[in-house]
């Protein structure tokens, strides 16, 4: 009987210790709030970056750059302009927060010109003038007197003088450097009158020109080819370097991360192949 009562009285004592571990435990974890779902590391906050660009190459360009750019977050939001001196300002005021149009010896140009603090991010493609047939077939059917169209922009228009001078048309003063002026003319055997146009204007302008240089992005915007002009500069001259396309941003924001992206994708393989295959060269990769 004496077992039979402490054997009864341990069980008890053993069920008591039970009862005050598992009210502790329910007391612990009623002062902890319901917890939110354990999640993975956090996605990367999606960023717009606005980009101001002519229409060709440079926005069709872009349009490829905007699938590289969506699988990173980024979205690309690409501005159409028809001319050089809008997307400038646009950039400088922070409008937009790059640009993608201009070689790199416009921009320091502009940059004299307008007191701007534009810089380069890095060398995208070159883009070769061309000599487009106008009223005249060729170079060599030109007459006394005939009309010359070339941009009338400082650093456009040099270097279209470069092109006329290389072929032969007219004589530039030594050392005019990068952008002479028809000022710097110092032969001109055959009179030819230079007109100087907006560049924008100059393919609309041929049937009322012999001739015109003209920008490699309003050439192709209005459906000229390369393979068609009277003359071109060559891949391996000067102008290829000197009037490289450039990424552009405002002084600081070189290394800015969502830049440094648009950066890499307008040099990956995808765009080199791009521009190859759809411009068969009228604009060259320079990466």
């Amino acid at each position: 009987m004496k077992k039979i009562l402490a054997l009864a009285l341990g069980a008890a004592l053993s069920l008591s210790l039970l009862a005050a571990c598992s009210n502790s435990n329910a007391g612990s974890s009623s002062s902890v709030e319901p917890s939110e779902p354990v999640t993975s590391a956090p996605t990367v906050q999606p960023i717009t970056i606005k980009v101001g660009a002519t229409p060709a190459p440079h926005a069709e360009v872009l349009e490829v750059v905007k699938e590289i750019l969506a699988e990173q977050n980024i979205t690309l939001e690409i501005v159409e302009y028809t001319d050089y001196i809008i997307p400038n300002e646009a950039l400088e005021s922070g409008e937009n927060d790059a640009n993608y149009f201009q070689h790199i010896t416009y921009l320091n140009t502009f940059n004299e010109e307008h007191n701007t603090h534009l810089v380069s991010v890095g060398k995208i493609h070159y883009e070769p003038f061309g000599i487009y047939a106008g009223k005249t077939a060729s170079l060599a059917d030109l007459a006394d007197g005939a009309q010359i169209g070339i941009p009338n922009d400082r650093s456009n228009g040099g270097r279209a003088l470069l092109l006329l001078q290389e072929q032969g048309l007219i004589t530039l003063a030594d050392n005019v450097g990068l952008d002479p002026t028809v000022l710097d003319i110092q032969e001109n055997p055959h009179n030819y009158k230079i007109e100087e146009l907006e560049a924008a204007q100059l393919p609309r302008s041929l049937d009322s020109l012999d001739i015109a240089v003209i920008n490699g992005n309003f050439a192709i915007d209005a459906g000229l080819k390369v393979a068609d002009a009277l003359a071109i500069e060559a891949d391996d001259s000067v102008a290829a370097q000197a009037y490289a396309n450039v990424l552009a941003v405002t002084e600081g924001n070189e290394n800015n991360e969502a830049i440094q992206a648009l950066l890499a994708a307008l040099k990956s393989e995808k765009v080199k192949e791009f521009m190859n295959e759809t411009y068969q060269g009228a604009v060259v990769p320079l990466f």
